[in-house]
C-alpha cells in the first residue's frame, strides 16, 4: 500500500483560483466564483470571512457580497463558529444537488408568472407563442431535473461507497 499523498496547499490554492476563473468565465460573478472555489478547496470545506478576505486579497465588503450570492444559490451556508461570534461559510455535503433543486423551485415560480402573463397577452399573438414555448421548455427542464435527481441519488450512493472504500484503504 502506498503512502498517502501530502496536501500541497500552494498548489491547491493555485488550482482553486483557476477553477474560480473558469466559473467566472461561464457567467458567475468573479468574487463569488473565487470565494466558492476557495471554500470548496479548503481542507475542512469551511472558511471565515476573514480567511476568505486574506486568501483572496479582497475587502470584507467584497467577501460579504460574494458569500451572499453563494448562499442564494444554496452553494454555501453560514454557520456560527462554536464559542465565537464569527460566521463561517461552509460548502455542504451535496451542495450541487441542493443548488439545482433550488433552481428547479425557481423555475416553478417563473412558470406561474408566465401562466398569468398568458391571460393578458391575447391568444394567437407572437408574444403568446413565445410565452407558451417558454413554458413548454420550463416544463421539459422540470421533468428532466426530476429524473436527474433520482439518478443522482443512486449515483451518489455509488460514489460514497467507492470513497468510503478508498478511505478505509488509506488511499
Amino acid at each position: 500500500m502506498s503512502a498517502p499523498r501530502q496536501r500541497d496547499d500552494e498548489a491547491v490554492q493555485r488550482y482553486a483560483e483557476q477553477f474560480g476563473n473558469v466559473l467566472a468565465e461561464t457567467g458567475w460573478p468573479r468574487m463569488s466564483a473565487r470565494a466558492f472555489a476557495a471554500i470548496l478547496a479548503s481542507e475542512e470545506g469551511r472558511l471565515t470571512a476573514a480567511e476568505l478576505s486574506e486568501r483572496l486579497k479582497a475587502s470584507p465588503a467584497a467577501i460579504s457580497g460574494a458569500v451572499n450570492y453563494l448562499m442564494q444559490l444554496r452553494l454555501a451556508t453560514r454557520e456560527r463558529e462554536p464559542g465565537s461570534r464569527r460566521d463561517v461559510y461552509v460548502v455542504q455535503e451535496d451542495f450541487w444537488h441542493e443548488s439545482m433543486m433550488s433552481q428547479d423551485r425557481g423555475l416553478s415560480r417563473w412558470e406561474d408568472i408566465l401562466q398569468q402573463m398568458l391571460q393578458v397577452t391575447g391568444p394567437g399573438t407572437a408574444s403568446d407563442r413565445r410565452i407558451r414555448a417558454t413554458i413548454g421548455f420550463i416544463e421539459f427542464i422540470q421533468e428532466e431535473v426530476e429524473g436527474l435527481s433520482e439518478r443522482w441519488v443512486k449515483r451518489k450512493a455509488e460514489i460514497d461507497a467507492r470513497l468510503d472504500e478508498q478511505d478505509s484503504r488509506g488511499a
